[in-house]
């Protein structure tokens, strides 16, 4: 069963007992402060062990005062100026200490010293290969993808509606085909007011995780981004992936922090990192 998002007043919230938390999503400034006592008594119906936020930097104060920690940043998130806070008050002491703190600190020098070559990488798409945007028509292939790489993942890709759904929305989807077979995607999850968008649901069959498909993608999205006036893109990758990491290292984004046991993806509760970059 996937968490839900709901509204909590005029702001949007992720809540449920898979990543068993309540995620802020897009705080609402007529909310404030109100609703700090609203996530308390949420968390506490549904014995949530942490609370993760994402919020203009403006009201970090606030959020500190109610035991909440700043774990990462994005700066200019909110329409190329304000930053962004990502915050988390952790309700269950177990839950506040990192997975692997040591690999993660590893990974992210990795990835960090990629940076430096960023404007050397060239890669091209293998012969024989197809970039394109997902349309609804995509959908089975794209949601049949995601079920067999992740064991688990925090939002409901692997169902067909879904994926329709949020292409409505606010969800543009990349893809990449060898003789009609989808074997790689990602996708953008715009905020079009904000001009930020977060790089996300990356995902490459196995049999193709040697081409820089990854890197290939990240790229043309990017450029896809520029085109519609986004100004700042963002990705929550898995701390412990090696690869993810360092695809972000090598396209020039800076590393923002780490998410303590944040998201339950690939079969459990894992650490995040955040990057960043100005389009």
């Amino acid at each position: 069963m996937f968490d839900k998002v709901t509204n909590l007043g005029d702001s949007c919230i992720q809540h449920g007992h898979k990543n068993n938390r309540i995620y802020l999503m897009h705080l609402a400034p007529k909310d404030m402060p109100q609703i700090l006592d609203e996530l308390d008594s949420l968390a506490k119906q549904h014995t949530y062990t942490k609370i993760f936020v994402k919020i203009p930097k403006k009201y970090e104060i606030f959020f500190s005062t109610k035991n909440y920690i700043a774990e990462g940043f994005v700066n200019k998130f909110y329409d190329n100026s304000e930053g962004c806070v990502f915050m988390a008050k952790f309700l269950d002491k177990r839950r506040s200490t990192p997975l692997n703190q040591e690999q993660n600190e590893k990974i992210i020098k990795y990835a960090q010293s990629k940076k430096e070559f960023a404007p050397l990488v060239k890669v091209s798409l293998p012969e024989g290969c197809l970039l394109r945007e997902a349309t609804p028509s995509d959908a089975e292939d794209m949601a049949a993808l995601y079920s067999s790489v992740f064991e688990s993942y925090p939002f409901p890709v692997f169902d067909v509606e879904y994926i329709k759904k949020t292409m409505r929305e606010n969800i543009v989807y990349f893809g990449i085909w060898k003789d009609h077979q989808l074997i790689a995607l990602s996708s953008c999850e715009m905020s079009v007011e904000d001009k930020n968008v977060e790089m996300t649901d990356f995902a490459i069959l196995p049999d193709h995780r040697s081409q820089k498909l990854s890197h290939i993608l990240l790229m043309h999205m990017e450029k896809e981004m520029t085109k519609r006036g986004i100004k700042t893109a963002y990705t929550i990758a898995r701390a412990v992936s090696i690869g993810m990491n360092c695809t972000f290292g090598k396209n020039g984004y800076d590393y923002g922090g780490t998410l303590i046991q944040n998201t339950h993806i690939g079969g459990g509760l894992e650490d995040m990192n955040l990057w960043f970059k100005p389009l």
